[in-house]
């Protein structure tokens, strides 16, 4: 079992001077990055660091994970935003869980063992949102295995044959949740483990709470009653 770890960026400078030295790049078989755009010296840091960048082909989070799966040449792909937000070391536990067969393996903060930036807060609308689309997901399409509860986090790993197969779609931001309804629709092994997630300390999120949320009860709303699936 092969594994790449594919970095997703777009003006991340911080994060990946962060996060990057303390990769032990022994762990994987390949190490690429997915670039969206950036503008503050990220695609020419990575590169002075000996990681292979490449710009996305179209806009859209689910276009640079398809973009890393097209560019990827291993068995399976760890999906990683290097923002300094989780722990580097987290990446290497993914492989335990591809030998063992899962398709589908999530770094999860919604789970006992982990930590979300908003648990020491007495309002949580992002976390209480992100559990909410896992228990949607769960009714309309979990049939048997494992639940994720984690819907949104970027930080996760899968099969390539497995998500050349779930025909990932062009609704971004869809893909984190998407991967996850189309596991249990085609009954693919899956889990999650704990992380832990801190505050970003630069750089601004990519996406903002309320239209992001609407697009992503939009494509629930398309995956449960209009999706058409090919033959």
């Amino acid at each position: 079992m092969t594994v790449a770890l594919c970095l997703i960026a777009w003006n991340e400078i911080e994060g990946c001077k962060h996060d990057i030295p303390l990769i032990d790049r022994s762990r994987f078989d390949q190490i690429l990055c997915i670039d969206g755009g950036s503008t503050d010296g990220t695609v020419e840091y990575l590169e002075s660091q000996g990681i292979k960048v490449y710009a996305q082909t179209a806009k859209g989070l689910n276009q640079a994970c398809k973009d890393g799966v097209d560019k990827c040449t291993c068995d399976a792909i760890v999906f990683f935003h290097p923002k300094a937000t989780v722990p580097v070391e987290d990446t290497y536990k993914f492989k335990a869980f591809f030998e063992e067969g899962y398709k589908l393996v999530v770094a999860s903060r919604m789970m006992k063992g982990s930590v979300n930036e908003e648990d020491s807060r007495l309002l949580k609308p992002r976390k209480w949102f992100v559990l909410g689309l896992g228990l949607i997901a769960k009714v309309f399409f979990r049939k048997e295995g494992n639940t994720i509860w984690d819907t949104l986090h970027g930080f996760r790993g899968v099969n390539v044959n497995a998500f050349k197969k779930m025909g990932i779609s062009d609704r971004s931001p869809s893909v984190d949740i998407e991967l996850v309804c189309r596991s249990y629709k085609f009954k693919m092994k899956r889990i999650e483990f704990p992380t832990r997630e801190i505050p970003r300390t630069s750089g601004d999120t990519h996406f903002k709470a309320f239209s992001t949320g609407l697009k992503l009860l939009s494509y629930l709303r398309w995956e449960m009653f209009e999706r058409k699936e090919e033959e």
